[in-house]
This record gives structure tokens, sequence and C-alpha cells, in this order.
């Protein structure tokens, strides 16, 4: 009888704790289809966090009557990642700023978490931008983008995949993915590289230029035959390239 009776209470607790056989279980499988490759679509909504901290300078006259200002968005190399941004002053256009308060450009001057890259960190860059667009007064078509190093290859990167964002872009001992270069054709590009450079082959910035030069783009390259990976102080020191910048206007999209 006890024997009868505890088989019974098993039965019980298995039957509505969900241990049944198959045949009692309600599975739900999607619309069955036949054998062979089939037309399908998918479909989802995600909400994502992106952040940064980053240096930004408004030059003399900011504020003063409505006016808009050209941009230039620089990008480090991998020795200035971390979380001090005081780092990020130590080369280009933010180095630059704290001494020339009338330097006629805004500039916003990201920095890359420790062991992260700035080709890994694109979407942060681009909602960065977006950012400063809708909250200070940037002329949308004089938008420049550089960097150096790592933030070379950044540069490339960024603007191959936001190639309608920016006016002009000067990577400097960078390199990227030719296959990218049909979408610089419309992007003016003025690259630089150190001959002796035994960090990043000059070549990673030859292949680049060239790659966009055959496919009709507007691309030059500006090779320091004395120099090693240190191409940007004598770069970012040149009047010319800030000259060059503001020639180039963003060319309005065609209705």
């Amino acid at each position: 009888m006890k024997a009868t009776y505890l088989v019974c209470l098993v039965s019980m607790v298995m039957f509505w704790s969900g241990c049944v056989t198959p045949k009692q279980r309600i599975v739900k499988f999607p619309p069955a289809l036949s054998p062979g490759q089939h037309s399908q679509a998918f479909k989802k909504t995600i909400t994502r966090t992106v952040s940064c901290q980053y240096l930004l300078f408004l030059p003399e006259g900011y504020g003063e009557k409505k006016q808009c200002w050209p941009m230039i968005l620089f990008l480090h190399g991998a020795g200035e990642r971390g979380n001090d941004l005081r780092k990020v002053k130590k080369h280009g256009p933010p180095k630059i700023v704290e001494k020339k308060k009338d330097f006629p450009f805004i500039v916003v001057s990201p920095q890359c978490p420790k062991d992260d890259w700035w080709t890994e960190k694109v979407e942060v860059l681009i909602n960065l931008l977006d950012d400063i667009v809708a909250r200070y007064d940037v002329d949308t078509e004089r938008i420049y983008l550089t960097g150096l190093s790592m933030g070379g290859y950044g540069t490339w990167a960024l603007a191959a995949a936001y190639p309608d964002r920016f006016a002009a872009i000067a990577p400097i001992c960078g390199g990227g993915k030719r296959l990218m270069a049909h979408r610089l054709e419309d992007v003016p590009v003025w690259a630089f590289h150190g001959a002796k450079d035994k960090v990043v082959p000059v070549k990673e910035s030859e292949e680049m230029v060239n790659a966009i030069k055959a496919r009709g783009g507007n691309a030059k390259l500006t090779v320091y035959p004395d120099a090693g990976h240190d191409s940007w102080t004598e770069t970012y020191n040149n009047k010319k390239l800030y000259d060059w910048f503001l020639k180039h206007r963003k060319k309005k999209t065609k209705k």
C-alpha cells in the first residue's frame, strides 16, 4: 500500500513539474518548410548606449554672433588611449589649440579607451559627431577628419563608412582596406607618411591613395623622405594643411 502511494505521489510531482512524456508537452515549431533553400527575412530593434570622453575646442569669437564654424575631428594614436584626457593633448590639433586660441576651427578630440582601437569605434565616433553638430554651431559642409597612426587607420575607416559626412580627410601614417576605396571617390584625401616608418610601412598609405586615384578619386600622398613614424609633427605644424581643408566643402546630395 505504501509503495503504491509513493508511486502515485511521484507521478503527480513529475506531472505538475513538467516532467511528462513528449506527447503531453506542447511545443511550438515554426511553419513547416520543405527541404531546400528558402527566402526569409529577419528584423529586430536593438537599443544600445555608446559613450566616450573628448576634448572640445571652441575658437575665439565663437558665440559672439550667428556663425557656423568649420570643424576638425581628430583621432589620436595608440599611445594616448585610456581615461586621461591630458594624453590627447600630446600631438596634433588639441596640442596646437592649447596656445593658439584663434585657431579657426571647432576641434573635437575623443579619447579611445585602453586596449581598444578606433577602427572598432566607428559607431561611437559617428554618434559623437551627430551630437556635436546638434549642440554647437558647426558648418556641416566643412567637417574635416584627420588622425595619426592608430588614428590614421580610424580616419580611413570612419570616412569609408560615412563618406557623405566629411568635406576632406587627412590620414597620417595609417592604412585602410583597398576594397573600400570606391566609397572615397568623392572625398578629397591628403595622406602623409614617413619613408622610414618602421611601425606602419609607407605602402599602407600608398596602396589606399593609389586605389582611390585608380577609381578617379581626388587623393594625394606626401612622403617625408627622412621621417620615421612621426610624420604628424611636421604635418600638423604646416599651415598648408588647414588652408587645404578650408578649400573643400562637402558636395550637396543631388536630388
